[in-house]
């Protein structure tokens, strides 16, 4: 094999791949990223078993050369140190030629490197997923549905259920659900989609988290096709697989409140600049605990105790408060985290009572949803 390509190309393709390859892995060959040159270009293939990355790059696009094909072939090169080498070569132009033995020579300006390559043969193949069931979605949408419910997962493995995102897709709808039992994030968003069976498939948290990493934010479609244990994401030049996690995820539809006892409309910027403020001394003590209480006359109080360090009230305005008087204590963290995911000026909070759980929403957009429980403080 021997090929000559454009070092920025080539960085950036190792960067994107690099994402799926782990140190930890049980087969020694994944800790290395496969290269393949064929009459069109070169492809990089990374993978830790759960997420697969391939990424192409076209010897030529619209009237550009970016490879320069001179003997096909591949190779499976040690991962850290390929990385390293490609970051740092000193110019624009990357020859790399593959001898007896997969010995691998890597040239740029008169900086030579010699690695010892792996038999591509040996390389684990990508799940076969046919594209009969494809639906499509915008790049921009995709990332920001990963934005708004990725964080909810949960981080402990007691329930690997809950380390992933339900995805359920029906009547032209997905619908995105995250929960780690405390907190709960819901998006979803109508799609043109050519799928006819419905799917409900979980997503694992840090596959998500990755590929909205690698995907550039523009309005392009990506193609997604499930099966029943590979999601393949496949968008121009890049395939992305993860793993599906096994298993039935919770029905949550019966956790959200349907009527409200209290109701508040309040400017995001304020509510969460306030709450960061709260949280200041609520952080030495456990839980990181605010406590937020309705006044007369459209004033909210936020506060928080720390026995030890001392205490922060400050009083905000709200747009509108209908409904009874209310004391609740919660987390400031996963408000500040559920505030950060919404978009809007304003957002509208429902409580059913100091013990149930609450939502967060903006006041026009039914799309999005974070419900929160509170902490018991007695």
């Amino acid at each position: 094999m021997k090929f000559i390509i454009q070092r920025d190309k080539l960085t950036e393709s190792v960067q994107d791949v690099m994402k799926a390859v782990s140190s930890r892995t049980t087969i020694p060959i994944l800790t290395g990223i496969k290269i393949v040159a064929t009459e069109d270009g070169v492809t990089l293939t990374g993978s830790d078993s759960d997420i697969s990355i391939e990424s192409f790059i076209p010897a030529e696009e619209e009237d550009k050369e970016f490879v320069d094909i001179q003997q096909t072939g591949s190779v499976v090169l040690q991962a850290r140190f390929f990385s390293e080498i490609v970051k740092k070569l000193p110019k624009d132009a990357v020859e790399i030629e593959v001898n007896n033995n997969h010995s691998t020579v890597i040239r740029s300006g008169k900086a030579e490197f010699n690695l010892n390559g792996l038999d591509a043969e040996e390389y684990p193949l990508l799940p076969q997923i046919s594209e009969d069931n494809v639906f499509k979605i915008p790049t921009d949408l995709l990332k920001a549905m990963i934005r708004q419910t990725v964080f909810s997962v949960s981080t402990s493995e007691t329930r690997p259920i809950l380390t992933g995102v339900n995805w359920k897709l029906e009547d032209n709808e997905l619908i995105c659900i995250a929960t780690d039992s405390h907190r709960l994030a819901l998006r979803k968003a109508k799609i043109e989609s050519g799928v006819e069976e419905a799917y409900n498939v979980v997503i694992p948290g840090k596959s998500l988290t990755e590929l909205s990493k690698i995907l550039d934010d523009t309005n392009d479609l990506i193609d997604i096709t499930m099966t029943e244990n590979q999601i393949l994401f496949k968008a121009k030049n890049l395939l992305f697989f993860s793993r599906l996690l096994e298993g039935n995820y919770p029905d949550t539809t019966r956790l959200i409140p349907t009527e409200s006892k209290t109701e508040l409309i309040v400017n995001t910027k304020a509510f969460l600049e306030a709450i960061d403020r709260a949280s200041l001394l609520a952080r030495e003590a456990r839980n990181n605990v605010v406590k937020l209480s309705t006044l007369t006359d459209r004033m909210i109080e936020i506060s928080s105790d720390s026995p030890e360090i001392g205490k922060v009230i400050e009083e905000i305005q709200t747009d509108e408060t209908t409904g009874e008087e209310l004391k609740i204590s919660f987390s400031a963290k996963y408000v500040m985290d559920a505030l950060k995911a919404l978009e809007g000026t304003e957002i509208r909070v429902t409580f059913t009572g100091a013990m149930r759980p609450f939502l967060i929403r903006t006041p026009e957009n039914e799309s999005i949803l974070q419900l929160i429980l509170p902490v018991r403080t007695y």
